[in-house]
């Protein structure tokens, strides 16, 4: 396992939206390996992305799928915003907007490999294992502390959550069938850095 870094801030350049992909499928596919960071007011969390889930137009398991409504309607703004949810009565999950204003579609967050503020990660899961921090969608949103405060965000803009550039390029990318839905299952629309021990799912799903 890599060794983490030291307290010091990383140099990671905030992505512009422009560098985006307006395209859901695609999106999902480059967001391998560029980071996601939370700028809290005494530390900095980030993590590389090394696992995401595309829900295109059309797609009948994503959320977009029933219609815009308020509760959905960051998945309506232009590419790049978090859209940000509560879900099995227990944990927030993030998306990031994929398409162009006023169609709905995301890509789901659902691993990330820890980078900075690790101690604090560990506090807000209740662990010390580094595997457990951030691999799956509601663990990552805990870890980050991302809660729906945050949806609606602009992640290309100089807020206080954003996506970044790589830190260290992205190896083999891997693709399956997406985890826990039960509808439209056979697409393969997952993504995730192969042989990283940070990706969520069972095993046939991680090689």
């Amino acid at each position: 396992m890599r060794k983490q870094h030291a307290d010091a801030a990383l140099r990671i350049r905030r992505l512009r939206r422009a560098e985006l992909p307006a395209d859901t499928i695609d999106l999902a596919r480059y967001l391998i390996g560029k980071t996601l960071v939370h700028d809290l007011p005494r530390v900095r969390l980030s993590g590389r992305l090394v696992e995401t889930e595309a829900y295109p137009v059309g797609d009948a398991a994503g959320h977009a799928f029933g219609g815009h409504t308020p509760s959905r309607n960051s998945l309506y703004l232009p590419h790049g915003h978090a859209y940000v949810y509560f879900t099995y009565g227990s944990c927030f999950m993030m998306n990031v907007s994929s398409e162009t204003t006023g169609v709905g579609a995301g890509v789901l967050v659902r691993a990330l490999e820890p980078l900075e503020g690790v101690p604090f990660m560990q506090r807000r899961r209740g662990t010390t294992r580094l595997l457990d921090l951030t691999r799956g969608p509601g663990r990552l949103a805990q870890a980050m502390n991302i809660d729906k405060r945050k949806d609606g965000l602009n992640l290309c803009a100089g807020g206080e959550l954003w996506l970044g550039a790589a830190f260290r390029s992205a190896g083999p990318i891997g693709e399956s069938v997406r985890i826990g839905i039960t509808r439209d299952v056979h697409r393969l629309w997952r993504f995730y850095e192969r042989g990283s021990p940070f990706v969520s799912g069972p095993k046939r799903l991680r090689e």
